[in-house]
């Protein structure tokens, strides 16, 4: 199972990048050669108008063939304005971002979805998250989402409170002024001094977060904001640390390639379909920053080409473009086997 959603996953990821310079790229008048699902080899293709749509072999993500999509091609479509090469920078441009803007959407999407199941917001209340059963706290009578306002006479506004102050009183009765639904009321307890391992002196699970549903109407602009918020998120830790890599400095966060995506899917697995659904939109918006970053090979590094004939009023030197592209993915893919070699490592270890 976890493989099948591992696949499905980056199939998703890619699928919708590509679809959105598949789309990008009829709405500016350039013909679309193929595109396909998973990588090649081909199984089979189904030609619809000018555009063949394809089923290949490997199913990982898909890819669109852009008609005169290399600047190095000039010669054989110089005549045509279906091309992308005889496109004008600024539709150019929105060709290159429209698989970012994709992976962008989608996350946007997936998490107004997920404000409508209910998200956690934070609070200055002590939350009972859990109880231990034949716990002090199950014994005591205390429940699931009571709300505890003071121990003893002191008034309780995090977590780390209740916890500091009760290990200073374990093996003494303690009491829990406790708040349920519109009730309040005092539970005396006494916390035990040897509790089994993961329990704790009470036998409490306690959070700071109350869950909080956005009705539909609202989930898309709540959704826009957080979408908003972690791609910055996202781009700030990337470019801190590239900054490290850069001064030599030891990035203080893990990199993960395929392997490592596959553990956090099994993790998000066990959680139910939201943890999985939040993954992919934790995914695809690092995919977006990722492919806008102006490196050869990227749609950030396309871009750059795309940039320079818009200032200079001239095309790149199509062999710098070949050659630099190519330089470019030589890199990206030695870094994915070094990534990977770190991930099994990780895994053995």
């Amino acid at each position: 199972m976890t493989i099948i959603i591992f696949i499905l996953i980056l199939s998703i990821l890619i699928l919708v990048h590509e679809l959105g310079h598949f789309l990008m790229a009829k709405k500016q008048g350039i013909k679309v050669e193929e595109f396909g699902f998973g990588l090649p080899p081909r199984l089979f293709g189904l030609k619809i108008g000018e555009t063949i749509y394809s089923l290949n072999l490997i199913p990982l993500g898909g890819f669109t063939k852009l008609y005169g999509e290399e600047y190095y091609e000039i010669k054989t479509h110089q005549q045509s304005d279906r091309t992308f090469i005889n496109k004008k920078p600024w539709q150019k441009a929105l060709v290159v971002i429209g698989g970012v803007l994709g992976n962008f959407l989608l996350g946007w999407f997936l998490l107004s979805f997920l404000v409508t199941q209910g998200v956690p917001v934070p609070t200055n209340k002590v939350i009972i998250d859990k109880v231990v059963k034949n716990s002090p706290a199950d014994l005591a009578g205390i429940k699931e989402k009571d709300v505890v306002l003071k121990f003893n006479s002191l008034s309780l506004t995090s977590p780390t409170s209740l916890i500091s102050l009760t290990q200073k009183y374990v093996g003494q009765p303690i009491t829990l002024i406790i708040q349920r639904d519109d009730q309040i009321f005092p539970m005396t307890i006494i916390p035990r001094k040897n509790p089994p391992t993961g329990e704790g002196p009470l036998g409490i699970a306690i959070t700071s977060y109350l869950e909080k549903k956005y009705p539909w109407y609202q989930a898309p602009f709540f959704g826009l904001y957080e979408a908003v918020r972690i791609t910055y998120q996202i781009a700030s830790e990337l470019l801190r640390i590239i900054f490290q890599l850069i001064t030599f400095q030891h990035p203080q966060v893990d990199v993960s390639g395929p392997l490592g995506i596959a553990s956090y899917t099994s993790s998000a697995i066990k959680f139910g379909k939201n943890a999985v659904l939040e993954l992919l939109a934790l995914l695809s918006f690092n995919l977006a920053i990722i492919n806008i970053l102006p490196f050869p090979a990227l749609d950030g590094g396309r871009m750059i080409f795309v940039l320079y004939e818009a200032v200079a009023k001239k095309r790149p030197n199509k062999n710098i473009e070949k050659y630099t592209n190519f330089i470019g993915m030589i890199i990206l893919l030695s870094l994915g086997i070094l990534i990977t070699i770190h991930d099994i490592i990780k895994i053995i270890r």
